[in-house]
């Protein structure tokens, strides 16, 4: 697999592949890595992913190493203890694959206006009083992530109106993350977990969904340095600000 394929897998797809911030090491043999191991002498660094001409079609492998940090790699590894092995396609340049975390911020003024807002009313205003979640901040997280739509797949792979990645969508035990009902259920599950792991601090529940609530603890409970997380928080906000 060219390495273009890796940078886009783990640099251009990072909603929160909401995430952490992997650098990339070449070995002497010429075999790229990205890890979350940080060293003193290097900083991480993100790429923009540039597509390829052609689709490009390969695995790449996840590792974890004996001090427990995660390794990615398009090569096989026998040092290191395999966690998963996925094949993967990038479409070619002339595709464009949205991905729906990093759209432009809609303007206020045509949020309550979506049509599909009043299609999902219910089922959000029964998964927030089920999990006694603000339902505001229930819509203005699923208009920022998919402007309501239950069709939404980003190119990280997350899913549906609430934007869940697999291991969030298995942790918060939906087992169909395409189905708008388990979808919301799960994603505002989620959504109170955070709100309760954060007490009075909306901003850092908000930047946990982004980005994961480890970024926000590894940067001592602020939210964390990304651009992509640090502007999802305030489209967030503007939004569940806004009167109904």
């Amino acid at each position: 697999m060219c390495r273009r394929l890796i940078i886009f897998l783990m640099m251009g797809c990072s909603s929160y592949a909401h995430a952490d911030i992997y650098k990339k090491v070449v070995a002497t043999n010429g075999v790229t890595t990205y890890t979350n191991k940080a060293t003193a002498a290097e900083k991480p660094i993100i790429k923009t992913a540039v597509r390829p001409a052609t689709a490009t079609t390969g695995y790449f492998y996840k590792y974890q190493d004996s001090a427990k940090h995660v390794v990615y790699t398009d090569k096989p590894r026998a040092d290191m203890l395999l966690i998963s092995k996925m094949q993967v396609t990038v479409p070619p340049q002339s595709i464009s694959t949205p991905t729906f975390s990093n759209m432009a911020f809609t303007p206020p003024a045509s949020f309550y206006n979506n049509p599909n807002k009043t299609r999902f009313n219910n089922l959000i205003s029964r998964a927030a009083a089920k999990h006694q979640v603000d339902e505001k901040l229930v819509h203005a997280v699923i208009q920022t992530e998919s402007a309501y739509r239950p069709d939404a797949i980003s190119s990280a792979g997350a899913v549906g109106l609430m934007q869940l990645m697999p291991a969030t969508a298995s942790r918060f035990g939906v087992m169909d993350s395409n189905n708008p009902e388990q979808n919301v259920d799960g994603g505002t599950r989620y959504l109170r977990h955070l709100l309760d792991m954060f007490p009075n601090n909306l901003d850092l529940a908000i930047a946990a969904y982004n980005a994961g609530e480890n970024s926000v603890l590894r940067y001592n409970n602020s939210i964390p340095p990304y651009p992509e997380t640090q502007n999802y928080v305030k489209q967030v906000m503007a939004i569940y600000k806004q009167k109904s």
